[in-house]
């Protein structure tokens, strides 16, 4: 796993992708910073909770090509016939590109530390708004790298990828529309925003830690399986 992270790492920064991936995130969370600090509103987990908005429209640009190019190229019976496994190849694209993400995500605390010098903090709500914003990217990314392996379209992967996380987020106001009791309370155990914004307002709940790791980790199972059933295809 660790030699597919490394080349999937360094072909986001052999093209601009990876640069200006972190660059947007750099750039709105320095906009933020910015915008509390004068403000008088001492506080990341504001700056973190909107940030939701910039991963669902850039974790797709950051998954759409871990597999749909190399299926177009056809590369990926390389990958096939190396004795590398499946799942290290799923998990290796996985990382390198949650990796672009967590970066400038947990640059943040030195955000943080700035505002420690100008007022007393609530560091615990600190670390569960960190640990929110990275769990949602993670279940995003998966998210999108589940979509390429289903297609040779980056296109495709992308605009996939962005519907079905906008699907998700957007879950609650659809059920409250239909007004169906069944719909409602499905959609409360996997509404995203929901326990997105517990982590937000500094409430650590395991319950919610484990959704969204077991989310991306089902996601990463399917696109390992999608990745199987096409080596013996």
């Amino acid at each position: 796993m660790r030699a597919i992270y490394k080349r999937e790492l360094l072909s986001y920064f052999t093209a601009p992708l990876g640069y200006l991936m972190m660059i947007v995130y750099f750039v709105y969370y320095a906009l933020m910073f910015i915008y509390c600090f004068k403000s008088g509103t001492p506080s990341v987990s504001s700056i973190l909770s909107s940030s939701y908005m910039v991963t669902l429209f850039v974790s797709p640009i950051l998954t759409m090509r871990l597999f749909s190019e190399e299926r177009k190229q056809k590369t990926d019976q390389i990958l096939f016939t190396s004795p590398v496994s499946i799942t290290s190849v799923v998990l290796g694209k996985f990382f390198a590109a949650f990796t672009i993400f967590a970066i400038p995500t947990l640059f943040t605390v030195v955000y943080q530390f700035i505002f420690a010098n100008y007022a007393t903090l609530n560091w615990t709500g600190f670390i569960s708004a960190l640990i929110g914003t990275v769990l949602f990217g993670a279940c995003l990314i998966s998210i999108g790298t589940f979509i390429s392996s289903l297609t040779e379209n980056q296109l495709v992967a992308a605009i996939g990828s962005l519907a079905i996380s906008l699907l998700l987020l957007m879950l609650d106001s659809f059920t409250s529309i239909i007004n169906i009791d069944f719909l409602i309370s499905i959609s409360s155990f996997i509404s995203f925003i929901g326990r997105y914004n517990t982590f937000i307002e500094g409430i650590f709940d395991l319950s919610n830690f484990i959704f969204f790791l077991s989310f991306t980790a089902l996601f990463n199972f399917l696109t390992i399986r999608v990745q199987e059933s096409r080596r013996w295809a």
